[in-house]
């Protein structure tokens, strides 16, 4: 019984760090004023997010990027993503971004989880 119990709470966890894209399309409306995802997307006041994992930073030819991202030498991997959503100024200072982040771990993986969709 303790071990099914176990189970049941590592499963709940990983659920629960996973992130719910669900939520996350609707925090995303946050970000929506400043950026686009979808077949549609483009730049706008921000870049369009489109295929931002595994991406480097800075690439999009339609978006005037800060010196600062330019020469960031990020790649998007999903940690960089969450620590710049955590903390925009800190993993890169000098950007543009006018956010000051996510403090919420769980809102910062639903995000996460919804921009993996696109």
């Amino acid at each position: 019984m303790k071990t099914l119990l176990l189970i049941v709470l590592l499963a709940a966890t990983q659920a629960h760090a996973a992130g719910d894209p669900k939520n996350g399309a609707l925090l995303f409306q946050r970000c929506a004023s400043c950026h686009a995802v979808g077949p549609y997307a483009s730049a706008g006041y921000g870049p369009q997010l489109n295929a931002i994992v595994g991406r480097k930073a800075a690439s999009t030819r339609d978006y005037k990027y800060s010196e600062a991202m330019k020469k960031s030498g990020l790649v998007w991997t999903e940690k960089n993503l969450a620590a710049y959503l955590r903390a925009p100024h800190d993993v890169v200072p000098g950007t543009s971004m006018r956010f000051w982040g996510i403090k919420d771990e769980q809102q910062v993986a639903d995000l996460l989880s919804y921009l993996k969709t696109f």
